[in-house]
């Protein structure tokens, strides 16, 4: 990609290599603000758009493109979230954020197929773990921009208050309440071998619809959220107790319906995926506390999904 001098083109810019490496780092902040893959997909757009719109003197002043691009994409996903909250509220159904597979995994969907650019791949960690998501979206856009800009990526709060528009000192409440938030949204995980462990026996007894197992694996008040988005169908509020939850499992008989569990990687922590005829329907995310599961989101929406393949 190159421009051209002259009226209406511009010179090659020398640092077009530079600004394009910087995508993967934005991908993985507008993620995290957002909760969608497809909306950070879009702001990330948005912000280079704005880049290229500055004059060849407009962005030569910028001494740190890195940062200036990750000002604007923050500030972006600020206005983005703002809408989102309104659009959620009309969602059909439970809002559950758009599930990522590990990059090893990601061998298609959206992003373009098997040539999937590296730089389009969310980096994952335990900040985009489910639970930590979920926890997320309970935040208003401010505090929610604060903490991931500070708490995650290790802006100063005086960064922070320039792109929220507050004073440094209003960011740091922000983060702290956001804290709190995400100290009271559920327990610490259990490690990820235990996780794995718990995960693998749940889809053996889902498979077998072995009621009495599922109950065993389950917190007495766990629950159970789908997310069909009005496009297939789902369970329109979540499904809560250990009883409740497996007999809905168990009767969901998945291979009756011709569905196969595939042991997959779920926003960094083990998770299943099910699959008709090769086709991913659903993806499902777990939050393991000790030695049972307290949380299970299930996302069927086949425009959440499409990164998923076999």
């Amino acid at each position: 990609m190159t421009t051209r001098s002259g009226p209406g083109h511009r010179r090659p810019d020398p640092r077009l290599s530079a600004i394009v490496r910087e995508r993967r780092q934005l991908i993985d902040l507008a993620y995290r603000l957002l909760g969608s893959l497809a909306e950070a997909e879009d702001a990330v757009q948005e912000t280079y758009t704005r880049w290229y719109a500055l004059s060849d003197a407009q962005r030569d002043a910028i001494a740190s493109p890195g940062a200036w691009l990750s000002r604007v994409a923050s500030r972006v996903c600020l206005d983005v979230l703002g809408s989102a909250r309104a659009r959620r509220e009309r969602y059909v159904g439970q809002w559950i954020p758009e599930p990522v597979p590990e990059p090893a995994e990601w061998t298609g969907g959206r992003a373009g197929g098997a040539g999937v650019d590296p730089a389009d791949r969310v980096t994952l960690d335990e900040s985009v773990s489910m639970a930590f998501l979920v926890v997320l979206e309970a935040m208003t856009p401010a505090e929610r921009v604060a903490f991931v800009l500070h708490d995650v990526f290790r802006y100063s709060f005086a960064e922070v208050a320039e792109i929220v528009g507050r004073t440094p000192a209003a960011c740091r409440q922000l983060a702290s309440s956001a804290r709190r938030r995400l100290r009271g949204g559920s327990p610490d995980a259990a490690p990820p071998a235990r996780q794995a462990a718990v995960v693998r026996t749940f889809k053996r007894a889902w498979e077998a619809g072995d009621i009495a197992a599922l109950v065993g694996l389950l917190d007495p008040d766990v629950s159970a959220t789908g997310d069909g988005g009005g496009l297939v169908t789902a369970e329109p509020r979540p499904v809560v107790g250990g009883g409740q939850v497996a007999r809905f499992f168990a009767g969901l008989g998945v291979r009756a319906a011709g569905v196969t569990l595939l042991e997959r990687t779920v926003n960094g922590q083990p998770g299943l995926v099910a699959q008709r005829d090769g086709v991913t329907v659903a993806v499902y995310a777990f939050h393991v506390v000790g030695e049972r599961i307290t949380r299970i989101w299930a996302v069927l929406n086949p425009d959440k999904i499409r990164p998923w393949v076999g």
